[in-house]
């Protein structure tokens, strides 16, 4: 299985990316977890809802391993959790850290919050996006997970860049 991640901050292209690649591509598309538990919670999220999203997330990375052997893009990963349970609350569960650290041999695309900001019910922090990017870089360098940095302000150009480095790699 060949399998793509998109990650980075709030509203800075993950899921038009990661639809854009499984379409190009005919691959397995994987929507975020988070938006699903989210959305049917009816209250603010507490720090233990983020280790509930992370198991979500984690049984649909395992459905998807087990459903097919061509190649699946997500839109997120346990980094996402990583990164925001350390933004928000200074820490993260070791269980996210845990399988944070099995998913370190797939692809990541790391997108750059340099487009506008939408607003979304589900987003929280429009001002932050750049403090947010560079602790993603930071945890895939220590990771020493393989990511490429996608950026531009247009979606199709983000692609045609993302397309250009699964080629290159016989992705």
């Amino acid at each position: 299985m060949k399998k793509i991640i998109v990650t980075g901050p709030e509203s800075s292209g993950k899921t038009t990316l990661a639809e854009q690649l499984a379409k190009f591509y005919q691959a397995v598309y994987v929507p975020e977890y988070s938006r699903t538990y989210l959305s049917q919670l009816g209250r603010p999220y507490l720090e233990d809802d983020l280790l509930e999203i992370a198991k979500g997330q984690a049984l649909q990375e395992q459905k998807h391993k087990l459903e097919t052997e061509s190649m699946v893009i997500f839109d997120t990963s346990m980094l996402v959790l990583k990164v925001w349970s350390d933004y928000k609350y200074g820490r993260s569960h070791p269980w996210i850290v845990e399988q944070l650290q099995k998913n370190k041999t797939c692809m990541h695309f790391l997108c750059k919050p340099d487009i506008p900001w939408e607003e979304d019910p589900l987003r929280e922090n429009p001002l932050d996006r750049d403090l947010l990017f560079s602790m993603y870089l930071k945890d895939l360098k220590k990771l020493e997970a393989p990511f490429f940095i996608i950026s531009g302000a247009n979606p199709l150009e983000r692609l045609q860049i993302a397309v250009e480095i699964l080629n290159n790699l016989s992705i």
